[in-house]
């Protein structure tokens, strides 16, 4: 996921630490895990460098764990891919998510660009570029790229999650909370957007609705517990 709050908030860092890259092939899609640990700023979310990769099976092994050098050899197969056949789609996705994950985001901007350019209504690609928006701190293009990704495919819940939490880098929590909504009614079982839409919800005080989404979160995920402790307490009681 990342998002800085109120005074209620101040001085929290918001990580979307399981945010997973997906590839135009992918099925199942890993859920973003939301966690939250003080820190000095806010910043944007960071990938999980060590979560699975879901990608074109012609390319990657979903299960693998993958390392630094398996994100460089996987960009060497994405450029023999693109020598064969140039304009392949999954090949410059599969560069570009590599890239990413190994920090080269202004680099992976440039797959992801012409990924688009080939496949403009691709909802992966966008969903992907988003991602990387969201490292590279443009939050604005984020939630550009998340709203295409929902438009083209508009059951997808990560890119509602996505938008809802790049939203909340910006401060608009109101307008984060139906994001957070509609990705629950995709999936009434999102811990992690009960999650976000909880803190969204205390950051404009409204600590009933917090309080049960964030009751809902801690039973979905215990992880969630640190979030209701931090940002509810005892505040609606």
């Amino acid at each position: 996921m990342k998002i800085p709050f109120l005074s209620l908030l101040a001085g929290t860092t918001f990580l979307l630490a399981g945010a997973c890259t997906r590839s135009t092939t992918d099925v199942e899609r890993p859920s973003a895990r939301a966690s939250t640990e003080t820190g000095a700023a806010s910043s944007a979310p960071t990938i999980d460098r060590n979560a699975p990769t879901a990608g074109s099976s012609e390319y990657i092994d979903p299960a693998a764990r993958k390392t630094a050098p398996d994100f460089r050899a996987d960009i060497k197969k994405a450029d023999a891919r693109l020598l064969a056949v140039p304009g392949d789609v999954d090949a410059l996705l599969l560069r570009a998510k590599s890239k990413s994950q190994l920090k080269d985001y202004s680099e992976a901007m440039k797959d992801y660009n012409a990924a688009i350019q080939l496949a403009p209504t691709n909802s992966d690609v966008y969903y992907n570029r988003g991602l990387n928006r969201l490292e590279m701190k443009q939050y604005s293009g984020a939630i550009l790229d998340f709203g295409k990704a929902t438009k083209y495919n508009p059951k997808d819940r990560d890119a509602f999650f996505g938008r809802g939490s790049a939203k909340m880098q910006m401060f608009n929590y109101r307008s984060a909370i139906p994001d957070f909504t509609r990705a629950i009614a995709l999936d009434p079982n999102y811990a992690d957007a009960y999650e976000y839409r909880g803190i969204s919800y205390a950051s404009i005080n409204k600590f009933k609705e917090a309080r049960a989404d964030l009751e809902k979160a801690a039973q979905l995920n215990p992880a969630a517990e640190k979030s209701l402790r931090r940002y509810v307490g005892n505040k609606d009681k």
